[in-house]
C-alpha cells in the first residue's frame, strides 16, 4: 500500500467486519432459537442417528446444525475481535497492530471453517433463505477478514520501514 494508506483501509476493513459480524450473529442466534423452539415436536419421531445431535433444524439439511453453531462462534469471535482491532489500530504502534494481526488470524480462521461447512451445505442441497443469506455473508466476510489482515500486516511493514513509532 503507498505510504499512510494503510491506516484507513484498515478502519474502513474492520469496520466492515464489524457490522458483517454483528449481522452473522443476529441470524446465527435466530436459527439457533428456532431449532431449539422446533426439536422436540419435531426430532421425537426421527429414528436414533437423526435424534443425536440436540438441536433439530426443520430447515435445511445435515449440515444445517454445524454451519449455525460455527458461524455463531465465528460471529461472536470475529465481532469482538474486529472491535478490539479497532482499538489497536486507533493506537497505530507496533506492538498494538501485532496483537491486531494476532486477533485477525484468529477471527479468520474461525470464519473459513464455517466457510468451509457453509460450502459444503450449498454443495448438498438448498436451505431456506435465512441460511442462504448466512451462507452468503460467511463467504463474504471471509473474503474481507482476509483484506483485513492484509491491511493490518501493511501497517506493521509500514511502521517497521519508518523506524517502528508512531506514523
Amino acid at each position: 500500500m503507498a505510504s499512510g494508506a494503510a491506516k484507513p483501509a484498515t478502519f474502513f476493513l474492520l469496520f466492515v467486519n464489524l457490522v458483517l459480524y454483528l449481522i452473522i450473529i443476529i441470524i446465527a442466534s435466530w436459527a439457533v432459537n428456532h431449532g431449539i423452539e422446533e426439536t422436540h415436536g419435531q426430532a421425537s419421531v426421527l429414528s436414533i442417528p437423526a435424534r443425536i445431535f440436540p438441536i433439530y433444524y426443520p430447515f435445511g439439511n445435515m449440515a444445517t446444525g454445524y454451519v449455525v453453531i460455527l458461524s455463531l462462534l465465528a460471529g461472536v469471535v470475529g465481532f469482538t475481535t474486529s472491535a478490539a482491532g479497532l482499538s489497536n489500530a486507533a493506537q497505530w504502534d507496533s506492538s498494538n497492530l501485532y496483537t491486531a494481526s494476532i486477533f485477525s488470524i484468529i477471527t479468520w480462521s474461525f470464519t473459513l471453517l464455517a466457510m468451509g461447512f457453509a460450502c459444503k451445505e450449498i454443495d448438498i442441497g438448498w436451505g431456506g433463505s435465512a441460511l442462504r443469506a448466512l451462507e452468503v455473508l460467511l463467504i463474504i466476510v471471509s473474503g474481507t477478514q482476509l483484506f483485513s489482515m492484509i491491511a493490518i500486516h501493511s501497517g506493521i511493514e509500514e511502521l517497521s520501514r519508518y523506524g517502528g513509532g508512531r506514523v
